[in-house]
């Protein structure tokens, strides 16, 4: 279960109706990537597959036997779960990822937040200037508190045609930002989201260092109460970088979200979880840290994993 902790932001609007009502209005930007995407890395000597409802979890992996295991836990995870759900896995360590419908569109919710994030600190960059203080206080807002006004004065000021200019650096191509300001309503893939972590956690030609350590530094440091979802089952010798998201309305109840990466200690990995469908957000929490679970365990065999993180 979700430890009946659903995140106190949610609870202050409970949640995304409020929220449906704030991102139906302001924005959410879209994910960032780098060149790669979810797909399988090179040279694995290792796939397998499982199947979950008419889909199947694929994996690829370098470390012998732990494709057909992460493949097997996951559709485990899922299998019997009501809602409709997608995720996107990498693990440089092990050249290992593994995809589930990760092609699948869904709403984005707040886990746009962080495309929003990389289009204004890839804008900096090409101004060749630094944050103000204005935009310093509206980002960490908007990632830390997951603030929905901060995220659409930041929409506001950087326009669509920025969001997609970034979008389109990170070869997130399949991600399609909402209308008319709808941020909430961007349309997103697990595939994308996870090009997006990819991103911030290696160093690349799309965001330089300076940029990135910025916004890992804000995913590092969510509200406690925002730091469910992929988290959950953790190494407690990993660092930590979490976005959510969650909305609902009237057509197929919750989207609930969960991205994420984990690095230092000898870990550099990430997994992005999206879900819709869910008559409660508790549900959909439940979903995404179902999962997450045996992730971190299968990737982390050797380490111990913490109960939650």
């Amino acid at each position: 279960m979700h430890r009946s902790r659903i995140p106190a932001c949610a609870r202050r609007g409970l949640a995304v109706s409020v929220a449906a009502g704030a991102l139906l209005s302001p924005f959410v930007g879209a994910g960032t990537a780098s060149a790669s995407t979810a797909g399988a890395p090179e040279s694995a000597t290792g796939s397998a597959s499982a199947a979950v409802g008419g889909s199947k979890v694929v994996c690829t992996s370098k470390k012998a036997g732990l494709a057909p295991e992460l493949s097997h836990d996951i559709a485990g995870a899922l299998k019997g779960r009501k809602d409709s759900s997608a995720l996107a896995v990498y693990d440089r360590k092990t050249g290992t990822s593994c995809a589930f419908r990760a092609g699948t569109h869904f709403d984005s919710a707040s886990v746009v937040k962080v495309t929003v994030l990389g289009t204004l600190l890839r804008e900096a960059e090409e101004s060749h200037r630094k944050l103000t203080a204005r935009e310093v206080k509206l980002t960490t807002a908007m990632i830390t508190k997951s603030d929905n006004d901060s995220t659409s004065a930041l929409w506001r000021q950087l326009g669509a045609a920025r969001v997609k200019h970034f979008l389109g650096l990170a070869k997130m191509r399949h991600t399609v930002p909402g209308s008319g300001g709808t941020w909430g309503l961007t349309q997103i893939t697990a595939a994308d989201q996870l090009t997006l972590m990819r991103l911030l956690s290696t160093k690349n030609s799309v965001l330089n260092e300076t940029s990135r350590s910025y916004a890992q530094g804000l995913m590092s440091k969510v509200e406690a109460d925002q730091k469910w979802g992929v988290p959950t089952g953790s190494p407690a010798t990993a660092t930590t970088h979490v976005k959510n998201g969650w909305l609902s309305r009237a057509k197929d109840g919750w989207r609930v979200h969960s991205v994420g990466f984990f690095t230092g200690k000898g870990h550099d990995y990430g997994m992005t979880v999206l879900s819709t469908g869910n008559h409660t957000m508790a549900y959909g929490i439940d979903t995404i840290e179902g999962a997450s679970r045996v992730i971190h365990r299968d990737l982390n065999s050797k380490v111990r994993a913490a109960a939650s993180h």
